[in-house]
Parts: structure tokens; C-alpha cells; sequence
């Protein structure tokens, strides 16, 4: 059976988009699963995220700009079953570049047709902005999972982000579905929190996770230390949180 590919995404920023795929694939190595992270992000967080040793003109952005075989591009991390293409900087060019050549938003499909016999989850970071990389991973994905931060206007974006999911859908992806939504930083301290949730579920109740990820020290501190949250603080409520959203991710 042929690996899933996911996009994780939101134009939105700071949702704990990247957090999530580092997490989220970290978790479900630990079920027995193999993943393959391909950081579809020009900031590269998740390639830093998990301190990875890369060669530098062997990245996401040699795949779609320079034509190198992404197996060439390939990383192992630290954590068996857990591999990335990592990204770059440089990355953010790659959309001026590709715009002018035809077919351009078919080029990560391409690059990462020949790895889903050989990992069952393939996770696109994309960029917090509905560009062309974006539109790459989109055309390259089953579906798409979308991190919504739990404050005022969570749900401002998300109309905008499903009529582009509608487009691709009509043009280069029609199997293209939502994977679901996942909520993040979630304080149960406030109100807010609460209500934000209570209003994504009104509109997405059958796409929501019921894992909800806390706003947490831990899950901020992680990243620094070049770890997943489960292997920084395995007992915090974010590595908790994770793993269950691992388990709730599998299909029963």
C-alpha cells in the first residue's frame, strides 16, 4: 500500500505548524511507523528543529529548482524510522524560479513519487502563506491537516485556505480532501481558549482532533534543543498531547 502524503498547513503563522509535524511524526515512529518530513518551509524549522547534518546543495530547493534526485537529498534523523528533505533559505527564490516554467505546480508531486513505498506517512511542512510552495504540496498531497491557534480570529484565513483547497482540487488534485484540525495552544486557563474552541467545533466537529495541544513551555523550549517534545519532556502535557494525537491520527 502507497504512503499517505499530508500537507500540515495554515497561512497563518505561529500555529505551531511545524511543532506539529515534528511531533506528530516523531509519535508515530514510536507506533511503528516510517515517516519522511520534507520541509517545504523556506525558515527550515523543521529542519533545525531536529538538529539534522545536511549537505547544503542537497536540499528541497536543489529538488524543484536544480533537478537532483530527492533521494539524494534525503537525512536520516537520530530516531529510527525518521527521515527528512531538509530546507533552506534559499527555498523562498525557488518560487520566483519556478513560476516561469511550465508545469511548475507539479514539481514536489514529482520529486516524491518514487518514496511512498517506502514510508507509510510523507508530511509537507508548507509555508504559512498560500504561494506557489504551498500550491506544490497541495498538488502532492492526499490531504491536508490544518493547526488552528485557539485565540480571536482562528477561523479568519480558513474560507480563504479551503477555496484554495476547492482550486486545486479542480485543477491539479481532484482526490485532494481534509485530512482535519487540529487545535493548538490552547490555554485552559481562559475563556477564550474555550470559546474559540467551541466555535471551531460548530463549523468542523466531524474534522476536529479531539487531542487538543496546550500552549506549553515545553512544546517552545523543544526546538531549541534540536529534540522532539517527547524525547525533551516525555511526561509534559505536550508530549501527552501528541501522542495522542498519534494514536487518534491511525486509522482504526
Amino acid at each position: 500500500m502507497a504512503g499517505k502524503v499530508i500537507a500540515i498547513s495554515n497561512q497563518k503563522g505561529g500555529v505551531a505548524k511545524t511543532t506539529t509535524v515534528i511531533n506528530l511524526a516523531y509519535e508515530l515512529t514510536r507506533l511503528g511507523k516510517r515517516i519522511l518530513i520534507v520541509d517545504g518551509d523556506p525558515q527550515a524549522n523543521a529542519t533545525s528543529g531536529l538538529a539534522v547534518k545536511f549537505a547544503a546543495d542537497k536540499t528541497l530547493y536543489e529538488v524543484l529548482v536544480a533537478a537532483v534526485d530527492a533521494h539524494e537529498s534525503l537525512v536520516e534523523t537520530r530516531y529510527p524510522g525518521l527521515d527528512i528533505i531538509p530546507s533552506k533559505p534559499e527555498l523562498s527564490g525557488a518560487q520566483i524560479e519556478l513560476s516561469a516554467q511550465a508545469g511548475h505546480e507539479i514539481f514536489m508531486k514529482q520529486a516524491l513519487h518514487g518514496f511512498k513505498s517506502t514510508y507509510d506517512f510523507i508530511l509537507i511542512d508548507t509555508p504559512p502563506s498560500l504561494g506557489l510552495l504551498t500550491l506544490n504540496a497541495f498538488t502532492a498531497s492526499n490531504s491536508i491537516l490544518i493547526p488552528i491557534q485557539c485565540e480571536y480570529y482562528a477561523l479568519e484565513g480558513i474560507t480563504q485556505l479551503l477555496s484554495t483547497i476547492k482550486l486545486v482540487k479542480e485543477h491539479t488534485n481532484p482526490a485532494l480532501f481534509l485530512e482535519g484540525i487540529l487545535l493548538t495552544m490552547y490555554d485552559k486557563r481562559t475563556k477564550l481558549s474555550y470559546e474559540v474552541a467551541q466555535n471551531v467545533l460548530a463549523h468542523f466537529r466531524d474534522k476536529t482532533y479531539k487531542a487538543i495541544i496546550p500552549r506549553s513551555v515545553k512544546l517552545s523550549e523543544a526546538p531549541s534543543h534540536g529534540v522532539p517534545v517527547g524525547v525533551y519532556a516525555p511526561e509534559s502535557l505536550g508530549a501527552q498531547s501528541y501522542r495522542q494525537l498519534a494514536k487518534e491520527f491511525l486509522p482504526t
